[in-house]
């Protein structure tokens, strides 16, 4: 539990036949949002056909695929009930200014479209692929996920945006964890909330000629320092091999692919 009560996610805190036995009287659907721009669609087919398999098997699932070319996703096959839903939006040249657009554009379209679709929002990184069970257990009003290479250490040490000229901008005497931006979610309000709240100052920064160290993560760990999760999911639900299997790690849940950054956000063909 975190120090307000909310529960931390790891395997054996849940009891999933329970859990599931609620979520299903409530005939739910869940939203999953992923960004697959420019050269990032190559991990679309990985990333549902492992979905497919792993995340929240029996439920109604809507998978909104924001891409520049919904013409290159791939054809893979559902389950009864799921959804492959692209989504068109502007390319951009940057990989920084594509990572923070996402916020801008879940906000409005929560607003719009996915407020009458679906009742939970996942937003994760598409360049993964699930490896083992994700269901309802992480379903809540708002939940962020420790980011696997800084759980273990002390606040001090988080790259928390630290100028104070930014609007993400976090005092070293503040903040409780540091949370990963390639997996939060909640109720679609909530993350309307968080989405709308990051935009708004990333935009402020932007007018002022500041890019947070981090980018659209620094806003989600501002956000959360004073809009606390009631869920935080373990580093089982964000992982990457080449961290290692350190033994409190049970389940590697959600892992990263192994791929060359520069070659992948570079623009050329």
């Amino acid at each position: 539990m975190t120090p307000w009560f909310a529960p931390i996610v790891w395997e054996g805190t849940f009891n999933i036949d329970i859990l599931n036995e609620n979520f299903r009287q409530r005939n739910v659907t869940i939203g999953l949002t992923a960004f697959a721009v420019k050269k990032y669609t190559v991990f679309v087919e990985t990333f549902i056909k492992t979905a497919e398999e792993h995340f929240m098997t029996g439920y109604k699932v809507n998978y909104y695929i924001f891409t520049d070319k919904p013409e290159a996703l791939p054809t893979v096959s559902l389950k009864e009930g799921r959804k492959l839903i692209p989504v068109r939006v502007e390319k951009y040249e940057r990989w920084q200014e594509v990572s923070m657009r996402r916020m801008e554009m879940i906000s409005r379209l929560s607003e719009t479209r996915f407020v009458n679709e679906v009742d939970y929002l996942v937003c994760i990184d598409i360049d993964m692929r699930f490896a083992d069970h994700i269901g309802v257990e992480i379903l809540t009003d708002l939940f962020g996920t420790l980011h696997p290479g800084v759980y273990s250490r002390v606040r001090q040490s988080f790259s928390y945006e630290r100028r104070s000229q930014s609007q993400a901008y976090i005092p070293s005497d503040e903040g409780d964890f540091y949370y990963a931006g390639g997996f939060f979610g909640g109720t679609v309000l909530q993350v309307y909330r968080l989405t709308k709240a990051c935009h708004e100052a990333m935009m402020e920064d932007k007018k002022n000629g500041i890019e947070a160290v981090w980018h659209d993560e620094s806003y989600l760990n501002k956000y959360f320092v004073y809009h606390k999760p009631t869920k935080i999911l373990s580093p089982e639900y964000l992982w990457d091999n080449g961290m290692g299997s350190p033994p409190i790690l049970k389940k590697k849940r959600f892992l990263a692919v192994p791929k060359n950054h520069a070659a992948i956000r570079s623009n050329e063909k």
